[in-house]
């Protein structure tokens, strides 16, 4: 996956003649999500980019039109196209103004494609594509997508794999089973209509209780809070309609209100329990989806009775011991639980997991918390305001002015003005009071604290003033903000448990949850297993890794997932001629500065890099907050000094705690100067050591075109499946934007491999897309020129040439690695990224279309593996944690799906997380000991660190 760190990593050469903002058509967003593009002269463009994972060379794509677009010539179109598309439902929106990078010259006809790859002029490093600006009509294709996943099945498991030590592992999956033949499934019609969820399960929980003995014949039905009742058997009707009263608390009413509803409940049809029970025999058929619901619904509605339930994690404040997080948050214990098929039958996963929960405070108090000041006797000024606002908006808080009356509100904002300055009309005949009089009079409450905004609670029509001090936050509310350094820091704290302790929790809740006990589990035949999954598992060798030969040590096996760069070299190392540094710490003195730089520039001169020891001109020290003139002026200070030459490296000295100024400090000096930059914390800086400074010139080789290490089979054509014919590999990630951002675009990302056979060297693209689109758009496009007919385009396409202008050959297998897929998202992405590949392919040759193997990586799945026996400690690294190279494939994966999960990292503290790979195409028939091999192989080739990482690099 490409972090917020390596997307920022992006350099423009000249050509760029502005940087600017806009509303409707961009080339990308910055890291701070900011809608910005840039215009290109007409002359010699191209750009790249590099991240941590190597050299990451690319032609830039415009990204989609945003949807946040306020152009009126923009809607008119879209609804012009709307009308087309009835007719071409492959074509997708795209605004009139908006523009793609893409190859210099676009071919015309396919078959010449591979001879237009052009080699490109320019700096040492670049090898970039190079690109025009073409303007794009309104009728741009994309790949089609298909309509229908009935056409595609999953690859079958090709078998067990057999490759390394066998070992028994234990999991966090609990065997359950169903008894039951017969679930019943009813649609519920509620009558006047509810969206509240909480109030249509108020109304059916009412409903079975009165009616249960009687007109549902004891049955004990499961509701999903929305249209679905199931039932382990047949109700005594087909239809029929109840009455039911419940009483019901709203905001801002004294007393729960009676409210009168009727229901009917209507048989749909009985679930078929055949598909299951042919999947869990190991026949390969579609996934029972309803069953599944049915039982995770019922197991669902046992843990909500204890728990507060948010989708699939369960939180209680008794758990344990609340932590505080600081800024009016504590951290809150729960677990994770979800119902899947798996070789063993069906697998009830529970994972622990703690999450920010805001505290009960006072408001007053959490508002003094949350700014880290004393509100009670001072103002807030107009920004902490704007703070606060976004803070509270949407929470939920009961008035403490009325005595046992506890009305409650949910928050909408915060008055403009100071409590002692709002009136407002207290009759039709707009007869003024101002709020202090009003609760005086009214309830006796006396406002203390006058200086403060007031609460405003209520709808848009009648805005009701509420004063801080007579409100406090109701308990049980999650925090969907985003946490600050500190307070992840300590919810960290919280989460991490090493796997013995992780271990005993899980079984802690499971006996807690007291399934087998349960009124509504034993009537639906449900019966959950309390001890965890053993299963046989494998540890995979580490790949030999092959450093420079002037080196002490030419090739090396790493160790428990790391190794060091004692007494080795980098196998290609970077130059670096002309280079400054910019100090914005107001802690890291002139000389402590120059001191550093001179101790970084001696690492890379061991580590095998070619590095002018002087720098173009001194240290230079600047505020954070001037961060673009300093940036500007020590760029053109060098070029002055150069005559004309320009600056290669910006080494930048940031604080510990920098706010935007990291992201500030990349948009400058990637997209505005096309000038490499590598950042340092003053933490390390005032106490650098050996290992920081290593870890700083691997990342410098790489940013500046070196390689640090590759794979000796790699290099001796002993990869299967990659060494014997040109191979390329891809790996691709949509990045979102966080909760709270309706408007900003998702960010897709593309790398591919440019060094076959050795697969280390990456190049990369980037492209902007609708707000939370998972699949990508961008990886085949085609447009009508005027002048030049069909043109292709499309990230796929640009990095197949790439990849044969770096290596001189076309690829002939491709192996995608996708990350940030779900269960639920499987077919759909396959189906469109699937088809987008093969027209890119088609594009460049109409005879071309290698074999394709696509492979969905998934990081945040809840499986945990533990040691069969935490006291043996060749069985564990030092965390505590399975070793690295530990792959399971049987009893806890698919029935009949390939996949497999792999640990490939070493743990550093907490229980390690095995990512879970699913094999949803294979046309080159992979053997599950090949993937499973170099997908852990790929894993030592990070190039930011010498460590194996939890996924490949193309990931």
């Amino acid at each position: 996956m490409l972090t917020d760190t390596q997307f920022t990593h992006h350099r423009f050469h000249q050509g760029i003649t502005a940087l600017e903002r806009a509303s409707c058509a961009c080339l990308f967003c910055s890291y701070q999500r900011v809608i910005e593009f840039c215009k290109f002269s007409r002359e010699g463009k191209r750009g790249e980019w590099w991240c941590g994972g190597g050299q990451r060379e690319a032609s830039v794509i415009a990204c989609e039109q945003h949807k946040h677009a306020t152009h009126a010539e923009t809607e008119v179109e879209e609804k012009r196209l709307k009308k087309k598309e009835k007719k071409m439902p492959h074509r997708h929106k795209r605004a009139s103004e908006q523009k793609h990078r893409i190859s210099k010259k676009p071919v015309q006809r396919m078959d010449d494609a591979w001879n237009t790859v052009i080699r490109n002029k320019g700096r040492r490093r670049g090898k970039g594509v190079a690109t025009e600006e073409l303007e794009v009509p309104k009728d741009v294709l994309h790949a089609q997508h298909p309509s229908s996943s009935a056409s595609i099945q999953f690859p079958q498991r090709p078998g067990y794999g057999q490759t390394g030590t066998t070992c028994i592992v234990k999991a966090n999956h609990f065997l359950a089973q169903v008894s039951k033949s017969e679930l019943c499934h009813y649609d519920v019609n509620v009558t006047p209509e509810v969206i509240s969820s909480k109030l249509n399960r108020a109304i059916m929980a009412q409903l079975i209780r009165i009616y249960r003995e009687t007109d549902l014949g004891s049955r004990l039905p499961v509701y999903d809070g929305k249209k679905n009742l199931y039932t382990a058997g047949l109700l005594p009707f087909t239809s029929r309609e109840f009455a039911v009263t419940v009483f019901h608390e709203q905001e801002g009413l004294d007393t729960a209100r009676e409210l009168h509803f009727k229901v009917t409940v209507k048989f749909v049809g009985l679930i078929n329990m055949q598909q299951l029970n042919e999947l869990l025999s190991g026949k390969q058929v579609g996934t029972p989806h309803e069953v599944l619901t049915v039982i995770d619904i019922v197991l669902k509605e046992v843990a909500a009775r204890r728990y507060i339930a948010f989708g699939r994690l369960f939180y209680n404040p008794n758990v344990q011991r609340n932590q505080r997080l600081g800024g009016g948050l504590h951290a809150w214990r729960g677990f994770y639980q979800s119902v899947r098929p798996t070789q063993m039958g069906l697998s009830l996963n529970i994972d622990m997991a703690s999450s920010a929960f805001i505290e009960p405070l006072p408001v007053i108090e959490f508002v003094a918390q949350f700014l880290g000041k004393d509100v009670r006797t001072r103002p807030i000024s107009d920004a902490d305001c704007v703070k606060v606002k976004k803070a509270l908006r949407g929470v939920k808080v009961e008035v403490t002015h009325r005595g046992n009356t506890r009305r409650k509100y949910r928050i909408s904002g915060l008055s403009s003005q100071p409590t002692r300055e709002l009136i407002f009309p207290v009759d039709e005949q707009m007869n003024m009071k101002s709020v202090i009089d009003y609760f005086l009079e009214i309830y006796g409450f006396t406002i203390r604290h006058s200086h403060l905004p007031c609460l405003l609670v209520g709808n848009q029509k009648k805005v009701n003033y509420l004063p801080m001090e007579a409100c406090k936050i109701v308990e049980g509310q999650r925090c969907t903000r985003r946490l600050d350094e500190k307070q992840i820091t300590s919810l960290l704290r919280v989460t991490c448990k090493r796997p013995s302790q992780q271990e005993v929790e899980i079984l802690q809740t499971v006996r807690q949850n007291a399934y087998d006990q349960d009124p509504l589990v034993k009537e639906f035949g449900i019966t959950i297993d309390d001890k965890l999954a053993t299963v046989e598992a494998r540890i995979l060798p580490s790949p030999w890794l092959k450093y420079h030969d002037t080196g002490k040590v030419k090739q090396h096996l790493p160790q428990l997932g790391q190794w060091n760069m004692i007494n080795k070299k980098v196998i290609n190392g970077g130059i670096v001629n002309r280079w400054a540094c910019i100090n914005f710490s107001r802690h890291v003195q002139d000389t402590t500065a120059r001191a550093f730089c001179r101790q970084l520039v001696q690492m890379c001169l061991l580590s095998g890099m070619e590095f002018n020891p002087e720098a173009v001109i001194p240290v230079h020290t600047a505020r954070p907050e001037h961060v673009k003139k300093a940036i500007k002026h020590v760029y053109n200070s060098a070029a002055a000094k150069l005559e004309g030459g320009e600056l290669e490296l910006l080494i930048a000295i940031l604080p510990d705690i920098n706010g935007t100024l990291y992201g500030d400090l990349k948009r400058i000096c990637e997209t505005d100067l096309g000038l490499i930059s590598q950042c340092c914390l003053t933490k390390y800086v005032l106490k650098v050591t050996r290992q920081y400074l290593a870890n700083l010139s691997l990342k410098i080789n790489v940013k500046m075109g070196g390689r640090n290490t590759v794979l000796l089979d790699a290099l001796s054509l002993r990869i299967p499946m990659v060494s014997d014919i040109p191979t390329i590999i891809f790996g691709a990630d949509v990045t979102h934007p966080e909760k709270g951002e309706d408007s900003s675009p998702s960010i897709a990302a593309v790398v591919a491999s440019q060094d076959w056979p050795e697969a280390t060297k990456y190049a990369g693209l980037v492209s902007a897309q609708s707000h939370r689109q998972e699949i990508i758009q961008d990886l085949y496009k085609t447009w009508q020129d005027p002048q030049l007919g069909t043109v292709s385009g499309g990230m796929i396409r640009e990095l197949l040439l790439s990849f044969k202008r770096a290596t001189g050959q076309k690829p002939l297998r491709i192996i995608f690695y996708r990350d940030g897929v779900s269960d639920g998202q499987f077919y759909h992405v396959l189906l469109y990224e699937l088809d987008a590949i093969r027209k890119a392919c088609a594009s460049l040759e109409a005879s071309y279309q290698p074999p394709v193997t696509f492979v969905v990586v998934q990081k945040r799945n809840h499986t945990r593996l533990f040691p069969n026996n935490h006291n043996d400690k060749k069985s564990t690294d030092k965390s505590g944690n399975v070793l690295p190279g530990t792959v399971v494939d049987s009893k806890i994966c698919h029935p009949t799906d390939f996949d497999f999960y792999l640990c490939s990292h070493a743990g550093i503290q907490g229980t390690s997380r095995p990512a879970h790979y699913h094999v949803l195409w294979d046309e080159n028939n992979f053997s599950a000991d090949d993937i499973q091999s170099l997908t852990n192989n790929l894993c030592y080739t990070y190039a930011r660190c010498t460590r194996s990482v939890s996924v490949g690099m193309v990931t």
